[in-house]
């Protein structure tokens, strides 16, 4: 880590905080950097890795020990997602898994359904992915066309859904439905789905720009059934629930990105030390160092913000706008360091064998999903300009 231009952080001080970041360090070292190449090729990684990972206690990590947990904190999770950030690697999709999915299940799930998914979650035997964007429906939620009929015993459901990580590995996803169409209660609500189920079928990933060794797919739905019981929380809720859990997500592509950052610089460091033009290092040339001393201040802010993020959301005290404003931010800072340090390596640069060249095709989406830049300055907009939307509302209904 940058050590000698940064100052140590207090949220990851600890001394369980540095065993376990030996831990993680080691685990990517050793079972993940030398597979890279292949799960790039097969556009998915292993299951291997999946139940590795749960047998260090690595997936889940927040979750409580009754249900396969670690029973540590939030900051603990922060800590991995970052670790991965720092080596650029996107192809499991840990974080999703454990820290969407399981909160999910945790909060809003009946007994039976946690004891049935969390415990096989925490050990990498089940995959999970969330179903909420459709062709036609990105960041407006509300516009869903997937459909869940009532069948008394169980739902009927309809649609399709795309752009869904782990979405060819998943073994169960998290869907939104609409339910009640056409009536009064008409509203968006989560079905649990097995991808085992007939009707539940999967299309072939997509080859994308970047995080190829990340498996993402469209799900098809055809006439499955879905017990009644496998209903996540209230019917007509769904969009409440996925409003409120949004929060932690934004915070993980934020996370994502400072380890990211941080990464890219270290990588630029070692190699512009290393590399020479005109008979001296590319570091003694002065833009070189300015252009450094540019994106560890940056990343030094953004630090300082995410590690205040990470203690409120462990209190349950992040707001929307705050988490918009670590997505939106960190996410464009990251963007940047790359592409700043992607012009110091010069031609080798835009060689996919240097770990900065995927860094710059794979963080570019991150200004995307878990909802668009632009979605957050709106939500942060809002949040400003609260009172007066709400007067205006009010006026309206007068």
């Amino acid at each position: 880590m940058l050590q000698h231009v940064l100052l140590e952080r207090d949220i990851y001080a600890s001394e369980e905080h540095k065993m376990m970041q030996t831990m993680i360090q080691d685990f990517i070292k050793n079972e993940i950097l030398d597979h890279m190449d292949e799960w790039e090729k097969n556009g998915m990684v292993s299951r291997a890795i999946w139940e590795r990972a749960g047998a260090l206690g690595l997936l889940c990590i927040d979750m409580p020990e009754a249900y396969g947990g670690t029973g540590l904190d939030f900051s603990f999770s922060a800590l991995f997602i970052e670790e991965l950030g720092r080596e650029g690697i996107t192809g499991p999709g840990f974080s999703l898994h454990s820290d969407i999915i399981a909160p999910y299940l945790l909060k809003y799930g009946t007994e039976a359904q946690k004891q049935k998914y969390l415990p096989p979650m925490a050990t990498g035997k089940i995959i999970t992915s969330l179903g909420m964007t459709e062709p036609d429906c990105g960041s407006d939620l509300k516009a869903i066309k997937t459909t869940a009929v009532d069948k008394g015993d169980h739902y009927l459901v309809n649609g399709q859904k795309t752009f869904i990580t782990n979405g060819y590995m998943s073994d169960m996803s998290i869907v939104a439905v609409k339910t009640n169409v056409g009536s009064e209660k008409e509203g968006v609500s989560l079905l649990i789905m097995e991808s085992a189920w007939e009707g539940f079928e999967k299309g072939i990933p997509f080859k994308k720009i970047g995080m190829k060794a990340q498996d993402t797919c469209e799900l098809f739905f055809d006439n499955v059934k879905v017990p009644k019981e496998n209903l996540l929380g209230e019917e007509g809720q769904g969009f409440k629930i996925m409003m409120t859990e949004l929060a932690r997500e934004r915070l993980t592509v934020a996370l994502n990105a400072i380890g990211g950052a941080e990464g890219a610089i270290e990588k630029t460091i070692a190699y512009t030390s290393s590399r020479k033009a005109f008979k001296q290092p590319i570091a003694a040339f002065q833009n070189t160092q300015f252009k450094l001393a540019e994106c560890a201040t940056q990343l030094q802010i953004h630090q300082a913000f995410l590690d205040r993020c990470t203690l409120l959301l462990a209190k349950h005290e992040l707001t929307a706008e705050s988490a918009s404003m670590a997505k939106y931010s960190a996410t464009e800072m990251h963007n940047k360091v790359v592409d700043e340090c992607l012009q110091l390596f010069g031609g080798y640069g835009y060689m996919w064998e240097y770990p900065i060249a995927r860094m710059y095709a794979d963080n570019r989406v991150a200004r995307i999903y878990a909802g668009t830049n632009e979605i957050m300055k709106l939500l942060i907009a809002r949040g400003l300009f609260k009172e007066l939307f709400q007067e205006i509302k009010a006026q309206h209904k007068r």
